[in-house]
């Protein structure tokens, strides 16, 4: 059946009482009414996202509202057994908004919710879940997004982001739910005052530190003690952070002032990804005016590391998340080895998208290396499978090219906490041997060999973008036989599932001389990503390379 997107607008029209976007809808002409009302706000393993504006694949109250109802029916028709619910939110606009409304649909349901009283990481999130015994979480952020998006993360009771097949019951009972009901719910501050809402405690807060430092492989620092500027881009990370930092010795760190406090219009970040170096750029001249050893750089949500270094000439480097996993898993394995404490089968965990280096580092060190699918829900749900089978501690590191580092299950979602920690004991301990981490990733690349690592994104607004996109996965789905010059050995095409992993839309080029190509759209933006892995003598023929295969893979999707 036709969607009858006017029809729909007009409903919206007529029943929205938000001034704010009842006056985003009179001033739509009818492109902005297609693109805003073309479809539903889609409901994946990544929960919501979309803008914060008015429509239905947009994140509004409405769509938020929608959402809970759904998720709640999910909660007791599915989960009656354990009907409680931990909601944490982040610092962009509408996050607490957000959050409250959800818990408050949630409560007056017959839902008992646990929500953080301020704004903490996602990670700590999935850490009350466990700690709180609840079937399920939600997370009111958009992680790394710019400034115009929120949305909704939805995590089951061992932490992780919600599987495949919950994804699509609750997707079914939200597609259920009319936008506009009659019902009202109770207010937050009644449901609070009747015992149905609660504030988290302060002890899960301290748990939640104490668990992090658990996993600290050098001790509380005294000498060396590196210098540090650490930035939490004017989101989560502040508390916890220098919480950890400080209660691990670390004396000699520097915030940046500008982008200290929460701040959802990320005024001097507008994409505050610490992956892009337009969000490094302010930390980074506080590194150069002070001489730091390292910058630090924690997403909105607190749950990503971006990381500045200052090489031996005083210069400094802006690293690559595969750049920071390699560092912390020859760190991690070599500091293990040297404690006495390295599991005899080690197991590293890393996406399919994540660098060709790291099984060679792992088995350098005795370990297994297991790829899974693109997006930290499934390092955790390898976490999972583990501590089944009772082999949790064989489990050392997970890590993605997006900046997620986690090295145990306390939780089972990347954690920017425990990584800032780490990141900054391996500066410590390199340091005691007289050497930067530019000198540890140049010996990295010295023993294990050159890769460059990068990422290109291609945006496709709207759905005739959305078809594009599809249109292009199929496209590379009838076979290439070179790219850039380079022969494709082997086509791995992952739609129907392949290495005993689901199903997912992402085609993998393995490359002539061990260099590969990875295709496929976000989960979680309109957008056609494209990782590679160039495998070459040294850094500028590694350069010449990826161009020469990113150029070739243009014609194709531009």
């Amino acid at each position: 059946m036709t969607r009858d997107n006017k029809a729909i607008y007009n409903e919206w029209l007529a029943s929205v009482s938000d001034q704010k976007l009842k006056s985003e809808l009179i001033s739509m002409d009818d492109e902005a009414i297609n693109a805003a009302f073309f479809s539903e706000l889609e409901f994946g393993t990544g929960g919501l996202r979309g803008i914060m504006a008015a429509g239905t694949n947009k994140m509004n109250v409405y769509t938020v509202a929608k959402a809970t109802r759904g998720l709640g029916k999910y909660i007791l028709a599915s989960l009656s057994d354990c009907k409680k619910v931990a909601i944490g939110y982040d610092s962009r606009n509408n996050s607490q908004d957000f959050a409250k409304l959800t818990a408050s649909i949630l409560a007056d349901m017959g839902i008992k919710v646990y929500i953080w009283s301020e704004l903490l990481p996602t990670p700590m999130l999935s850490y009350a879940v466990r700690a709180l015994g609840c079937s399920i979480g939600v997370m009111l952020t958009a992680s790394h997004n710019p400034a115009e998006y929120n949305g909704y993360k939805v995590y089951r009771a061992d932490g992780c982001q919600i599987t495949e097949e919950a994804a699509h019951d609750i997707s079914d009972y939200i597609g259920n739910e009319p936008t506009f009901t009659e019902s009202t719910h109770r207010s937050f501050d009644e449901l609070m005052k009747n015992g149905q809402i609660e504030y988290i405690s302060e002890d899960v807060y301290e748990s939640f530190i104490e668990a992090v430092m658990k996993n600290s492989l050098f001790g509380r620092i005294s000498r060396p003690q590196p210098s540090i500027i650490y930035t939490p881009l004017n989101g989560t990370g502040r508390r916890p952070v220098l919480d950890v930092l400080r209660r691990s010795g670390f004396e000699k760190v520097v915030t940046v002032a500008e982008q200290t406090l929460p701040d959802g219009n990320f005024p001097t970040c507008p994409y505050p990804n610490p992956e892009r170096p337009e969000a490094m750029k302010l930390g980074l001249e506080y590194a150069k005016k002070t001489c730091a050893d390292i910058l630090l750089a924690t997403d909105p949500d607190c749950d990503r590391v971006g990381v500045g270094a200052r090489a031996s000439d005083g210069s400094y480097k802006l690293l690559t998340g595969n750049e920071i996993g390699l560092l912390l898993l020859e760190f991690i394995c070599e500091r293990r080895l040297e404690l006495g404490i390295m599991p005899k089968s080690a197991v590293v965990v890393k996406t399919v998208v994540t660098t060709d280096i790291a099984p060679k580092i792992a088995k350098a060190y005795g370990a297994y290396t297991a790829d899974v699918l693109t997006g930290f829900k499934y390092i955790g749900e390898y976490i999972g499978r583990l501590e089944a089978e009772g082999r949790e501690n064989d489990y050392i590191f997970g890590f993605e090219e997006s900046c997620g580092y986690l090295t145990a299950g306390y939780v089972r979602d990347k954690d920017g906490v425990l990584a800032a920690m780490l990141i900054s004991e391996l500066t410590a301990y390199y340091l005691s041997k007289g050497k930067s981490l530019c000198d540890v990733l140049s010996d990295i690349y010295t023993k294990y060999g050159y890769c460059k690592s990068s990422q290109r994104s291609y945006t496709f607004e709207g759905p005739k973008g959305f078809t594009n996109m599809q249109n292009i996965m199929q496209k590379l789905r009838g076979g290439l036989t070179s790219i850039g010059g380079v022969r494709v050995e082997e086509t791995l095409d992952f739609k129907d599932g392949i290495m005993g992993l689901p199903p997912s839309d992402v085609i993998k080029f393995l490359l002539d001389g061990s260099s590969t190509l990875v295709v496929r759209p976000s989960g979680t933006e309109p957008k056609l990503k494209v990782y590679l892995s160039a495998t070459a003598s040294d850094e500028n023929e590694a350069s010449v390379l990826t161009e020469a295969l990113a150029k070739d893979i243009e014609r194709y999707i531009l």
